[in-house]
């Protein structure tokens, strides 16, 4: 029973320390230029990880440079923390690991921190969230980019068939500007991709100081709106930047 307790008293802790810290250190991965993510072999949670100081997380950090991770520090201030595990939702992970590595280590579901979004708001928008495709594709571009892969080798292809099958299921937000064009992102070679979005944090990323309208596009209809010199699209280019070679009649390329 006091054991119990213990973890008990040590789980409350944590959840009040990653409610009410004034600022907080996350582990970004250089390769989604988003919090990095790990799935636990035990339980199978999909975890990021928090650190309550600088020094623990620089020299804890540097465990993850050793497994060949690229990876850089974040602080969050105590104003970001809510839209911080909010945007945890729409990544599809379900668990933070606070203090890794430390005595102080302690994992937390995020459901015990904040709820998730409803479907709809209160004015009955819908909420647009791709949270199984957002996860699957953290994982892949963590390890495409970190080991710089020109072919995806079969142990990846799997992977890669869910992030298409997710894909086509999905709705995206699509963007447009006042004259009603999308715009578009060209790549060195001069391809150019049309940007969707997972979710509105990952749409407001790019649309931050532009005069932008949205529009909720399920995968189906996005070669509809697809611009005739785009190669395809690129989700999320603030983030994984997953580019996806798709024609306007709907057909891969």
């Amino acid at each position: 029973m006091e054991k119990n307790e213990n973890k008990n008293d040590r789980q409350a802790a944590a959840v009040r320390t990653l409610c009410t810290s004034k600022e907080l250190y996350v582990i970004i991965s250089l390769c989604t230029s988003m919090p990095f993510v790990k799935c636990d072999p035990e339980t199978y949670d999909d975890e990021i990880f928090l650190y309550e100081t600088e020094e623990d997380v620089k020299r804890e950090g540097k465990r993850f440079i050793d497994e060949k991770q690229p990876v850089r520090i974040a602080k969050v201030e105590k104003n970001q923390l809510l839209q911080f595990y909010t945007n945890l939702y729409t990544m599809g992970v379900n668990c933070i690991v606070l203090n890794a590595f430390t005595e102080k280590e302690c994992r937390v579901q995020l459901s015990e921190m904040v709820k998730k979004p409803e479907k709809q708001n209160a004015a009955g928008q819908a909420w647009i969230e791709n949270p199984e495709l957002h996860l699957t594709a953290l994982y892949f571009m963590q390890e495409i980019r970190r080991q710089k892969l020109t072919e995806i080798p079969d142990e990846l292809k799997e992977m890669q068939n869910e992030i298409l099958a997710d894909y086509a299921k999905g709705t995206f937000l699509a963007v447009f500007n006042e004259e009603k064009k999308v715009p578009l992102l060209k790549l060195p070679n001069g391809d150019a991709y049309q940007p969707v979005f997972t979710d509105v944090i990952e749409m407001q990323k790019f649309t931050r100081g532009m005069k932008m309208s949205a529009a909720a596009i399920p995968a189906t209809k996005i070669p509809t709106v697809l611009a005739p010199e785009a190669k395809g699209v690129v989700v999320n280019p603030g983030g994984i930047n997953l580019q996806l070679p798709i024609t306007r009649n709907g057909e891969k390329k």
